[in-house]
């Protein structure tokens, strides 16, 4: 009989990107090099329960912009604003912080004509409109309206929730799952992928979705 025991370091077939475990020959304490000769020759073999796998590949799908050129785009707008001939004495201010964007201006009808800018600027900038998310119209002082206009960035719980489960409702055998803002997807092959891309493509989502990070 030949005895076997499992090589603790289970090393990669890049041929067919699988994992294999070496064995010990009868009472020898070297274990065996791992390679496709050894194996034909019977010299190391798969340990039970194991199989040549393709490796999976996997991609991330995020919701993020770039923050630079959303600067870029605030600050176009805001230049505009104090050159065009219906805004200028409006004395119209735009405010970024982390989260948000506050525009403070004259009225209803010249706060329509800011954010008609700001959105022309930000599509021009390569920017989705889906990371405003505006609120209310407020009172200002002196008669005055503002607007704070929400930024978003990243998948919230329930959305990333809805994502996978249309995922696996689809394509049963990829595999999503959840990771902080961010969501993984792993499959067998590319195909599935580049379908899983295609399928949420379609979604009308509430974010802009990017898809990174694709390893295979």
């Amino acid at each position: 009989m030949i005895g076997k025991m499992v090589y603790n370091a289970p090393e990669t077939c890049v041929t067919h990107r699988c994992r294999i475990s070496g064995v010990v020959r009868g009472d020898s304490l070297r274990t065996t090099p791992l390679t496709r000769n050894n194996l034909h020759m019977g010299i190391a073999s798969i340990t039970e329960g194991e199989d040549f796998m393709a490796a999976e590949c996997s991609f991330d799908i995020v919701s993020e912009y770039d923050e630079q050129e959303l600067v870029n785009a605030i600050d176009q707008a805001r230049r505009e604003v104090q050159t065009r001939f219906d805004l200028k004495d409006t004395k119209t201010e735009i405010a970024q912080t982390k989260d948000t964007i506050v525009i403070n201006t004259e009225s209803t009808l010249t706060l329509k004509g800011v954010r008609d800018i700001l959105e022309s600027k930000a599509v021009r900038r390569g920017l989705s409109l889906k990371i405003f998310k505006p609120g209310k119209e407020e009172d200002a002082a002196s008669g005055r309206v503002r607007q704070v206009i929400e930024l978003q960035q990243g998948i919230a719980q329930d959305l990333a929730k809805s994502i996978t489960k249309t995922i696996r409702d689809k394509y049963p055998k990829v595999k999503p799952q959840i990771q902080g803002e961010a969501i993984r997807v792993s499959a067998k092959s590319r195909d599935e992928l580049q379908a899983v891309i295609a399928l949420l493509k379609e979604k009308d989502l509430p974010v802009p979705l990017q898809f990174i990070n694709y390893r295979s």
